[in-house]
């Protein structure tokens, strides 16, 4: 990353007697682009104003990348905050207007807001609204302001709100939230015990018998109904899971006759429990 040199040049000084002048911070890479600006205010939309502002972006892109430096090594890769840096700089070229200063006084905040938005909107873990965000960021503040004296204590919940003007409610979603930009592994150990459990381990999940108990419930009226013998053949074949020729064996009947009165049985039931649910059906 380039360094901060000032305005100065080797080899030149101020003439005798001569009035110093203010110092001003200097980048190498904040070139002198005054005339293409001037330019490209005067041009309206066309190839020649587009090739104008691609020189001015490639002039300046050095001092994008400079900017998107300072950002490294907070979870996102230099080569996309390069990219983000460089939409930050479009955006102050197309906004920039020459009357009003410096490009680089412009520029330098317009680049590195962009860069910020970045992080707010794209780098949490975990979605926080915008309102929580902006909680976290005055809560952060304001612990950092009340810490700032050596061996300050931690502040609590009401210190902070008082500080703030915040409710001790919204206090605690913008602690919640600093806790929330990244977010914790399901694989994570929570005990350091031999029979250590990951928090996965503790998380609920969907019981598919609960449907089983609905069904057989509404199943149970409609099965009473049915002849004993309908019954019987019902038992045999979907609790004792004895096949249609066994069962047909057992009552004396043929195959086909235990088939059709399976089918048909399952179909009084299952009508019966629509007809149930649906109070506007015709029940058999």
């Amino acid at each position: 990353m380039l360094t901060d040199l000032s305005t100065s040049r080797p080899g030149t000084s101020a003439p005798a007697g001569a009035a110093p002048t203010p110092s001003r911070r200097h980048h190498d890479d904040a070139p002198d682009t005054a005339d293409l600006f001037a330019r490209l205010a005067e041009l309206d939309d066309g190839p020649e104003r587009d090739a104008v502002r691609d020189e001015l972006v490639t002039a300046w892109l050095p001092m994008a990348h400079r900017i998107a430096g300072r950002f490294r090594d907070r979870g996102e890769s230099v080569e996309d905050l390069r990219q983000v840096a460089a939409l930050g700089l479009v955006k102050a070229i197309d906004r920039f207007d020459p009357s009003r200063g410096a490009f680089e006084s412009y520029a330098v905040p317009t680049i590195t807001g962009e860069v910020k938005r970045h992080f707010r909107d794209r780098m949490w873990a975990l979605r926080v609204p915008r309102r929580v965000q902006e909680l976290r960021n005055r809560v952060r503040v304001a612990r950092r302001e009340l810490t700032q004296n050596p061996g300050s204590p931690e502040p609590a919940v009401a210190d902070i709100a008082a500080h703030t003007g915040l409710t001790e409610e919204e206090v605690t979603a913008g602690l919640e939230a600093l806790e929330s930009f990244s977010t914790l592994s399901l694989d994570a150990e929570l005990s350091a015990a031999d029979d250590g459990y990951s928090l996965a381990d503790t998380l609920g999940e969907a019981d598919t018998s609960y449907d089983v108990v609905v069904d057989r419930e509404a199943a149970k009226e409609g099965l009473r109904r049915l002849p004993e013998r309908e019954r019987a053949i019902l038992y045999m074949r979907f609790f004792e899971d004895m096949t249609q020729s066994r069962i047909a064996d057992r009552l004396g009947i043929s195959q086909m006759h235990v088939s059709r009165l399976i089918s048909r049985s399952c179909a009084r039931v299952r009508d019966e429990v629509l007809g149930s649910r649906h109070p506007g059906n015709d029940q058999r």
